[in-house]
């Protein structure tokens, strides 16, 4: 990546040029989202790296290679299982609140469970608690998962309502991303909240995103 930076305010009249085109076309909040996204996969693409969340002053580093199950204080997170988890996915995503689990904050567009589980290019891990019960109670997932390039969209999702507000998913997802710069060798992690989902949003600024 150079280390000549553009000036600031060439950006920002850029910025006012393209927002101004970009109004005409009717671009509502999450086509900025796709926009933005598809400019830096465009720059990638033509030698630009994204910087790698390891230089940087962040909560994740590269370790060694972890494998799942991942074991947490609380929780453990362990491979999806098509036969015996896709029914409690299920269950979890009937709560209409919840369904947005399924929906690509990049594309806006609405996967099925179908879908989600049997791509190759999505990486499901199951939360369950740390005891012996072993109680499945949400999931991570890491979509479109491009090794080549080293970046994928984060998803949670807990899914049993009683375990909400307890600091499990902040738990789950630390290790999740740890899992994914370790081991998946991710160095873009990227993920959005709706602007309603206030838990969400103070979770992932939590996460260091």
């Amino acid at each position: 990546m150079t280390t000549n930076s553009i000036p600031h305010t060439t950006i920002k009249a850029m910025a006012r040029s393209l927002f101004k085109e970009t109004v005409q076309y009717g671009f509502q909040q999450v086509d900025y989202l796709r926009f933005v996204n598809i400019l830096l996969d465009m720059s990638m693409k033509n030698g630009y790296q994204a910087e790698e969340i390891g230089n940087r002053n962040t909560l994740y580093h590269p370790i060694n290679k972890i494998n799942l199950p991942l074991i947490g204080e609380r929780i453990k997170i362990r491979e999806f299982v098509k036969k015996k988890d896709k029914s409690n996915l299920e269950k979890w995503l009937i709560d209409k609140g919840d369904q947005n689990f399924l929906i690509c904050r990049i594309t806006a567009e609405t996967s099925d469970i179908d879908q989600l589980i049997n791509s190759e290019r999505n990486i499901l891990g199951v939360i369950t608690l740390n005891d012996s019960s072993e109680m499945p109670i949400g999931l991570l997932a890491f979509i479109d998962y491009d090794k080549i390039q080293g970046k994928a969209e984060l998803r949670e999702l807990i899914g049993v309502p009683e375990f909400r507000g307890r600091g499990l998913a902040k738990e789950a997802t630390k290790l999740w991303i740890q899992f994914g710069i370790s081991t998946l060798g991710l160095k873009k992690i990227y993920l959005n909240a709706l602007d309603t989902n206030t838990r969400n949003i103070k979770l992932n600024e939590e996460l260091d995103f």
